[in-house]
């Protein structure tokens, strides 16, 4: 009998095991061989798996089209094809699924896709139906405004009873619905749509992630619009890796992003497309 009851609480103990590592217990390399992904062998620890990875493509400079309208580049570009070298993974049908930001994060809570790069913000929201790595970089928001206009604004605060635009189901449309009550809210299925809207005068600033605002600027040197005023939203605004809610392989991801850190590569894409 104290033979059964040993037992007994050995597999009640590693069951409640099982229930705190949660999803960490089930990663791609786990599953096979019952090892915990670390720096030493995550390298090829999806070797064998397909995956479907979405992206945004009309985010500059972190997922974008090049000038022939067919190649997709930019910072979270390079940065899932360092994962897929370091991690071994296939990517299904060989190509990211680019989708704005509204139906990608759709896309993720139903599912259909089983990790993105694409500035995602990992906001509170957004937590709660899907899964995030630790951050890959820190961000925050900006306004913008036209200099041709006089509208005083100045920053975030300014913003009261004025007409403001921002990129559909992006962080800055939550925020601008969480505490922008009094202004009027014009929402675009792409950030240039808000930037046109905006070089045309038709609202009175946009809201955007500060890199994105920062890009902008610099890639355009005859624009009359400009970032004002400090960043804000910086707690909401992490970009990180977004997964399925209990995906299998955020834990590979999140320590790849780990070695990607500790070997400069994060520090050189961060140079080549942010500096």
């Amino acid at each position: 009998m104290k033979r059964i009851q040993k037992m007994m609480s050995g597999f009640i103990l590693f069951s409640a095991a099982l229930f705190v590592t949660g999803c960490s217990a089930g990663n791609a390399d786990s599953e096979n061989s019952g090892e915990k992904i670390t720096k030493e062998n995550v390298e090829a620890s999806m070797e064998g798996e397909k995956i479907t990875i979405g992206t945004s493509g009309v985010f500059a400079p972190f997922s974008y089209y090049e000038a022939d309208g067919t190649t997709l580049t930019g910072y979270d570009i390079d940065l899932l094809n360092e994962l897929q070298t370091l991690l071994g993974y296939e990517v299904k049908s060989g190509e990211y699924q680019v989708q704005d930001y509204a139906p990608l994060v759709t896309s993720l809570t139903q599912g259909k896709i089983d990790v993105a790069a694409a500035a995602l913000c990992a906001t509170s929201e957004r937590q709660k139906v899907m899964d995030f790595t630790e951050p890959y970089l820190n961000s925050g928001q900006k306004v913008m405004i036209n200099n041709q206009a006089d509208t005083g604004i100045t920053g975030v605060d300014d913003l009261s009873g004025k007409t403001v635009a921002v990129e559909k189901g992006t962080a800055s449309h939550t925020y601008a619905q969480k505490n922008l009550s009094d202004t009027e809210l014009l929402t675009y299925d792409k950030i240039s749509g808000a930037y046109e809207a905006l070089n045309q005068n038709k609202v009175d600033a946009v809201i955007q992630d500060a890199p994105n605002v920062t890009y902008y600027v610099k890639t355009n040197p005859d624009t009359t619009l400009a970032g004002v005023g400090d960043e804000f939203n910086k707690e909401e605004a992490p970009y990180a890796v977004a997964l399925a809610q209990d995906s299998p392989y955020k834990e590979n991801f999140e320590v790849a992003l780990e070695v990607l850190a500790e070997n400069g590569t994060l520090a050189k894409l961060q140079e080549k497309w942010l500096e």
